[in-house]
């Protein structure tokens, strides 16, 4: 790596570029091939270095076979700015492999058009004439990149330097120098409050981009898929285009009828968590978009992991999720095709049966040596994979291993394993096997033989592309269009399965749909809605940008936006007060109409509930304080509440226990013709009879799990677990018609947060857990 930082250098990136550039393997790679490609291992000017790390980094995948003509011309100068190379990247991104025809090339990069500086000061004259009054208004608070940017749809080809100049040049001979007033800061214009109108005007939403409408817009035809988009380089060979012959994609494309299909692939280990969300969003998603199918598939290459229940749980989170599988398969189902295919490719001289033991494999990868048995005869591996078929080999005792590049940048292509032996019965496919495929020898193979348009995996096993391709190049079959995109990581939670596992099987949370858990079937019992997930999985977008944390308080904002429209209004008291009411007679229970939604019209008595107003009812016990301020809105000695729905009180004494601190019971008066008019609005429960409590039920107010952003980071991340992640409120009390309530019904009990019914409600006592709280920090700052 020092050495390619001292070559970075030479080519005339600055330190800080270059160190970043050594960090990133795939960024390395690509700009010692481009440097390597452009002849100047020698070094170079610094605009042209800067050009070259352009093309090592943005070339358009498809169109690899042209980038030694592209670098021809950025050493000659013939294209010499970004604007030109984005002009090339462009053209060449359409042509793809195709041959590329020189002369619309150039004239679609500008080639020999020299623009002069009286060329640009004739179109910044232009630009400031079309946009004068605005930069007169604004002087310097004008948006200097948008009138260059005018400027460059009139001269693309124009230095950007010499355009910066001549805008600033500009800019201070209409403007004259600086004043004071152009360096104060603008002030805000306070909102003034909309007056209320009986007929709701229809507000203008902004309009969201093309991508926002359709994220599926970046990925290609399945006719497309013959054109390069990946390289793999070899220690001693070509390189490999990876792309499909003509003859190949043909075939494909009339078993398919040229329709997309894509699969989603789980492991049957664990259950499902919000990161499965995402790739059921990317694969099914597109699928849909563009009229096609996607497979369900369980990738159950490992009988020791699997279980019938994660099998029934990720089918039934799935239609939970709003998805319909194409066809549900398992990998399982190909096994005769894997093994039959593992022969060929021993016979074509790709694979081989190694003898050593996973230290020895390991060690042996981490120095770059070839195993001993790498180069055993050809009829010496058919004959010791058919005896590890036919179990005569023992557990442990022999590998399959492909034949791939041992010097390899890419650690990848340490020859991986294709085959073990494991004497257990498969789940799925019995005991007719005792030789099992792992994953990077069957998932390429398994996706060609379903022949799958697109798949679309994670970042982390961006690595593996080159491995994917090797082999179905080696056994000449149809190869998927491969993309990766990132996870999803979100703060305050672990989401690896191995953590996960622990985090249930050692009990530090009640089970894997503990609503705490970001496991699907967590956050389904905590009552976030399947919508409002997907509707934050497409608020992220399909992005490569890897190692960002997504706020929890980001899915939280899109809970809230579905609740507040589904989820019905109720009242509980979660630390009850008793107040008294002495001017009611204790005999006497007023029926009050409440709203279940905000907006309920006056004549449907469908969008109301009933709520008993008698004399005891109860509030918050943090409602009430013995000393009153100006910003305080709670109850107070001599101080009057409106009760939601119902009446003002106030408050005329106050029962403190032996203590003299502690405050047991209020009296106050009500106002039945409602003449006050306090500022302070209060949820509150009262006894439905004389003397007979309000219903009682259980509320579980669940927060984040962990206190850290990023616990799984963390060497000792079971001590970041936040002991107030769960508390459990027995009896709290609530509204008559919440009795009514079934497992999954939504509410928001008024002036605390969402809730949900869950699963462990009886008839003689419901329980409730908290989904998410009313505040919302997120939809402050943006989505």
């Amino acid at each position: 790596m020092v050495e390619a930082l001292d070559l970075f250098l030479k080519i005339g990136l600055d330190k800080r570029t270059a160190e970043n550039t050594v960090a990133n393997n795939k960024v390395t790679s690509n700009l010692l091939a481009v440097i390597n490609e452009a002849a100047v291992t020698d070094g170079c000017e610094r605009s042209t270095g800067n050009l070259l790390y352009t093309v090592a980094t943005k070339f358009p995948a498809n169109a690899l076979v042209h980038r030694p003509t592209l670098l021809t011309y950025i050493v000659s100068s013939k294209i010499k700015t970004p604007a030109q190379v984005e002009a090339a990247f462009a053209f060449l991104s359409v042509t793809g492999s195709e041959n590329i025809d020189i002369s619309k090339f150039e004239e679609a990069c500008g080639v020999g058009v020299e623009v002069s500086e009286e060329d640009i000061e004739h179109a910044v004259n232009e630009v400031f004439e079309e946009k004068e009054s605005a930069i007169k208004e604004q002087r310097y608070r004008t948006n200097v990149g948008e009138l260059i940017a005018h400027v460059r749809k009139k001269q693309p080809w124009a230095d950007p330097k010499t355009v910066k100049q001549v805008v600033d040049r500009k800019l201070l001979a209409l403007l004259g120098p600086k004043t004071a007033a152009d360096d104060e800061k603008p002030v805000k214009k306070k909102k003034e409050k909309p007056v209320k109108v009986e007929d709701k005007s229809v507000t203008e939403e902004p309009v969201p981009s093309e991508e926002e409408l359709n994220p599926y817009l970046i990925f290609p035809a399945p006719e497309e898929n013959y054109k390069v988009h990946t390289e793999v380089f070899f220690s001693d060979r070509p390189v490999l285009r990876a792309c499909n012959s003509k003859a190949i994609l043909e075939k494909h494309l009339k078993a398919t009828g040229g329709k997309v299909l894509t699969r989603f692939p789980p492991e049957p280990n664990g259950y499902l968590h919000i990161g499965h969300a995402k790739a059921m969003f990317v694969d099914f998603g597109l699928a849909k978009e563009r009229g096609g199918g996607c497979y369900l598939r369980y990738d159950d290459t490992n009988p020791e992991a699997e279980k019938k229940e994660y099998i029934d749980h990720i089918e039934e989170i799935v239609s939970w999720m709003g998805w319909k599988p194409f066809k549900i398969t398992y990998t399982s189902d190909y096994f005769q095709e894997l093994y039959d295919l593992a022969v060929e490719l021993i016979r074509r001289g790709h694979a081989y049966v190694d003898h050593q033991t996973g230290d020895e494999i390991k060690e042996y990868r981490e120095k770059r040596m070839n195993s001993p048995w790498r180069d055993r005869p050809i009829a010496e591996s058919l004959k010791l994979f058919n005896d590890m078929k036919n179990g005569m080999i023992e557990e442990g005792k022999a590998t399959l291993r492909m034949k791939q590049d041992m010097q390899s940048d890419n650690f990848n292509m340490f020859d991986l394993i294709a085959y073990r032996i494991k004497f257990t019965p498969h789940p799925h496919a019995g005991d007719k096997w005792c030789i099992y495929p792992s994953y990077d020898y069957a998932h390429c193979i398994v996706d060609s033989l379903e022949n799958i348009t697109h798949s679309l995996c994670t970042l982390e096993f961006e690595t593996r592309r080159a491995s994917y391709y090797w082999l179905l190049d080696a056994l000449g079959l149809y190869q998927p269009y491969v993309w990766e995109y990132s996870r999803l990581n979100i703060t305050n939670t672990v989401m690896s399965k191995r953590k996960l596992n622990r985090l249930v099987t050692e009990n530090y949370v009640d089970g894997w749909d503990d609503p705490r858990l970001m496991t699907l079937a967590g956050l389904r019992r905590r009552g976030v809605t399947s919508t409002a997930i997907n509707a934050f999985v497409r608020g992220i977008g399909i992005t490569r940008s890897d190692g960002s944390m997504i706020r929890l308080e980001r899915l939280e904002y899109h809970v809230r936006e579905e609740l507040n429209k589904t989820a019905s209004r109720a009242m509980v008291v979660l630390h009850p007060l008793k107040v008294v009411i002495t001017n009611l007679e204790p005999s006497s229970v007023i029926d009050l109409d409440a709203k279940k939604w905000p907006d309920a019209p006056v004549d449907d008595a469908s969008s109301y509930y009933k709520v008993p107003f008698s004399n005891v009812i109860y509030i918050e016990q943090t409602d009430f304080r013995m000393k009153d301020s100006k910003d305080y809105y709670g109850l107070a000695p001599g101080k009057a509440v409106l009760l939601r729905y119902a009446f003002p009180i106030k408050c005329t004494e106050v029962v403190l226990s032996d203590d003299k601190k502690t405050v047991v019971e209020i009296h106050a008066e009500y106002d039945p013709d409602k003449k006050t008019k306090p500022k302070g609005v209060l949820h509150w429960v009262a006894e439905p009879s004389p003397g007979v409590d309000p219903l009682k039920v259980e509320v579980r107010l669940f927060d984040k799990l962990f206190c850290s952003e990023n616990p799984g980071e963390l060497d000792n991340w079971l001590d970041d677990l936040n002991p107030e992640s769960k508390v459990v409120i027995p009896s709290a009390y609530a509204v008559p018609s919440l009795r009514h309530a079934e497992v999954d019904d939504s509410f928001q009990f008024e002036r605390l947060g969402y809730f949900v019914a869950d699963k462990d409600s009886t008839p003689e006592k419901l329980i409730f857990n908290r989904t998410v709280t009313l505040r919302d920090s997120y939809g402050k700052t943006g989505k």
